[in-house]
């Protein structure tokens, strides 16, 4: 019983020892709290970008190219809009999102766009931002359009009879209702693009798991801050989880 009492507590001082190496001795916790609010900004970012090029990627791609209205010049770029979407979605979907970070911050912003005003006053975090919510955009666009797919198309012949246009019949009647079918794939699709930011330190971005990678480094003893920061996505992921469900309950009240 004392071999295995001293085995033990031999545990309990080594962990303890390396929890001080690594978070408390010089601040190293810093280094997480620090990649914890990146992390979450890339978030924020990729998220905003991804719903507003996702719904419009959605909008362009519903058009129906066999029955289109208006002048030449019209039916021509709504086609041209219809292809670009199904283009963009394609190629997005079929490519691992490490990759488009890449080449979107070597080639595009590192090549393409460098020295050109605003886009060289962009900073690290900022681009990848902008990646991650590119390639967001391509499975939200799936999403929405499925959702407003799922609406009765007698609620837009109502808002056309009412004498409302178009688009303000998909904004103000549509949308709203396909919002509530897709939430909860919306959240799904949140929770991952959290989890994805997690490559950020392949352009060199002190995320999160960038920061765990750093304690690592200096104590040489990784179990630690990579176990701190599995934690705290699990923690992120269940409260934003948590969030979402209760949206989604809120919602469907009116139902």
């Amino acid at each position: 019983m004392e071999g295995v009492a001293a085995f033990f507590q031999n545990m309990v001082n080594s962990f303890s020892d390396a929890v001080f190496q690594s978070l408390i001795k010089e601040d190293r916790y810093q280094y997480l709290l620090r990649g914890l609010g990146i992390s979450l900004l890339l978030t924020l970012i990729a998220a905003v970008i991804g719903v507003v090029v996702g719904l419009l990627l959605a909008i362009a791609k519903l058009q129906d190219v066999n029955n289109l209205t208006g002048n030449r010049f019209t039916r021509g770029l709504r086609r041209w809009l219809t292809g670009f979407a199904n283009g963009y979605i394609s190629v997005v979907r079929g490519t691992p999102a490490v990759v488009q970070l890449m080449i979107i911050y070597f080639i595009v912003f590192g090549r393409l766009l460098k020295g050109i005003f605003p886009f060289s006053l962009m900073e690290d975090y900022q681009i990848a931002g902008v990646a991650f919510g590119l390639n967001s955009a391509a499975y939200v666009a799936e999403i929405i359009r499925a959702g407003i797919m799922a609406v009765d198309k007698g609620q837009t012949e109502a808002g056309r009879s009412l004498g409302m246009s178009g688009r303000a019949t998909m904004f103000s009647i549509v949308i709203p209702q396909a919002v509530k079918n897709v939430l909860p794939a919306l959240g799904n699709e949140f929770i991952v693009l959290l989890k994805e930011t997690s490559v950020a330190g392949y352009i060199g971005i002190a995320d999160l798991t960038k920061g765990a990678q750093s304690v690592g480094s200096i104590t040489y003893d990784y179990i630690v801050p990579l176990i701190c920061a599995a934690f705290i996505y699990f923690l992120m992921t269940t409260v934003l989880s948590t969030g979402i469900g209760a949206l989604e309950r809120r919602l469907h009240k009116s139902d």
